[in-house]
């Protein structure tokens, strides 16, 4: 096992086709200790070059919504009014401090993702 730091898009690259073909090593072999170290420092490359953004407060609700099934009258018993579920849903009212914390509370939606600015 010859495992080095990746610092470059070749590096990156060089690891991803080791990563493949070690791929289906056993767990305390040694390209299965192998494959584990590659794994965590191909993730930290990733997450330091290719980070991925929040997403949007009110299309991370849809999301949920879609995911659980629920239509907007459903949501209407977290944040109020039916009326007032789609002027936030089509961003014409702004999430307020409880809604947000209802919607972490019922939806498990990170309150990270919802106090973030949007338009």
């Amino acid at each position: 096992m010859n495992i080095t730091p990746i610092r470059n898009e070749n590096d990156y690259q060089q690891a991803l086709v080791r990563l493949e073909l070690i791929f289906d090593a056993k767990r305390g072999t040694d390209q299965g200790d192998e494959l584990e170290v590659l794994s965590i420092l191909i993730d930290r490359y990733e997450n330091e070059n290719f980070p991925i953004g929040m997403p949007d407060p009110i299309e991370a609700i849809k999301f949920r919504m879609e995911q659980l099934g629920m239509k907007q009258k459903d949501l209407a018993e977290v944040v109020g009014f039916k009326s007032r579920v789609s002027e936030i849903l089509s961003k014409k009212r702004k999430l307020t401090l409880g809604m947000i914390r209802k919607l972490n509370t019922t939806l498990h939606i990170p309150t990270e993702v919802l106090i973030q600015d949007y338009k």
